[in-house]
């Protein structure tokens, strides 16, 4: 029992230390995944994020994702999404193709202003940096109040390969192109362990967080996302959310966190998916820990309507994206969907204020009951 107590008290003590602004260790972040009480971390979890974000709102923004190609030569074991280019359902989308989406996507929004398109892909081998460059071009030309939050760090550093130029001039020719964002997928688990285990063939978590690092640089926002699910450790958990700290420290470029839970249906990797509490204690514990980045996801796609929800009980002030097309968590089993009307409702049943938002968390919109 005085077992049970002192780890009580300790507990306590760590969250009152996180919400007073200080960064807690890796050890005090072991101590609080030794807690059971997971409503004791939650409620700290929304303390912390209720310091940044005390309005009451719960946000979401107007997404289409674009898979313009699902061509990869990453290979990795936990993708149920990639074709090698011999495959006979490989493919790349032509350019009048993804313009089609992103009408639709605005059609659906009713204007362009905070309509986000979401542009990701396998890591292509053989598309010329060109490819990616005349189309932001294009999109631009054609949609010019959009916000194309596109690529991922793996995309980036297969347009260093294929041109020859540096990071610095990859992410500077692509800003000038159109591109205005970065969002944070192929972090995984930003330790070398798990993601030579995972990936073989993918960057190194240093090298993932170097072109985000080149991305604020150049004044550029970005996303950090984290993945739980392949047979981490706890340490490595941690580890990844000190670096996104200690990054976010030196830059302020991530607008938000996001984590989810892999998906092991028609992997090669396989396993079993993370459970509901193991999310949500997860995702309290990054709130109390990545004290300096405002805004926190909930991963309704992968975690379903109800748990989306609670997540705003667990660190979240931000639902997400109207998702209005996803493929790559789908081709490994989830098959969430929630239009703008079932976001605003859901966000209003959790006892907050719904508010639609663009990429860079600026509000467009009030949604009162």
């Amino acid at each position: 029992m005085s077992f049970v107590n002192t780890q009580t008290t300790k507990v306590d003590e760590l969250i009152d230390k996180a919400l007073q602004g200080e960064a807690l260790t890796l050890e005090e972040g072991l101590v609080l995944y030794e807690s059971n009480d997971l409503i004791k971390l939650g409620a700290g979890a929304k303390q912390m994020m209720l310091k940044h974000v005390p309005d009451n709102l719960g946000t979401f923004v107007i997404n289409r994702n674009i898979n313009y190609t699902n061509v990869c030569d990453t290979y990795c074991r936990f993708c149920a999404f990639y074709r090698t280019e011999k495959d006979a359902d490989a493919y790349v989308l032509s350019d009048e193709v993804i313009f089609n989406k992103i009408a639709e996507a605005v059609e659906l929004a009713g204007q362009e202003r905070g309509v986000e398109i979401l542009m990701q892909g396998g890591t292509h081998p053989n598309l010329p940096f060109s490819y990616y460059t005349d189309l932001l071009r294009k999109i631009k030309a054609k949609f010019p109040g959009i916000t194309m939050h596109s690529f991922s760090a793996a995309e980036i550093r297969k347009m260093v390969e294929v041109s020859g130029l540096s990071l610095a001039e990859v992410i500077q020719q692509l800003k000038e192109a159109g591109l205005d964002s970065l969002p944070g997928g192929g972090a995984e688990i930003l330790d070398d362990r798990t993601r030579m285990r995972i990936s073989r063939l993918k960057e190194s978590w240093q090298e993932w967080m170097n072109v985000h690092a080149e991305a604020h640089k150049q004044g550029m926002k970005t996303t950090a996302t984290m993945v739980i699910g392949f047979g981490e450790s706890l340490e490595e958990r941690l580890l990844h959310f000190i670096r996104v700290r200690e990054q976010q420290a030196l830059t302020g470029g991530f607008t938000a966190f996001i984590s989810w839970v892999y998906q092991p249906d028609n992997t090669a990797l396989k396993g079993t998916r993370a459970t509901a509490v193991e999310y949500l204690k997860n995702l309290a514990i990054s709130r109390l820990m990545v004290n300096n980045v405002r805004n926190f996801q909930s991963s309704w796609v992968t975690m379903g309507e109800k748990i989306g929800q609670l997540a705003l009980e667990f660190g979240c002030n931000d639902m997400g994206s109207t998702m209005i097309e996803e493929n790559v968590v789908s081709a490994a089993g989830a098959h969430n969907r929630m239009n703008k009307e079932a976001l605003i409702r859901t966000i209003h049943d959790a006892g907050r204020v719904a508010a639609l938002r663009d990429t860079q968390y600026n509000i467009l919109e009030v949604y009162n009951k």
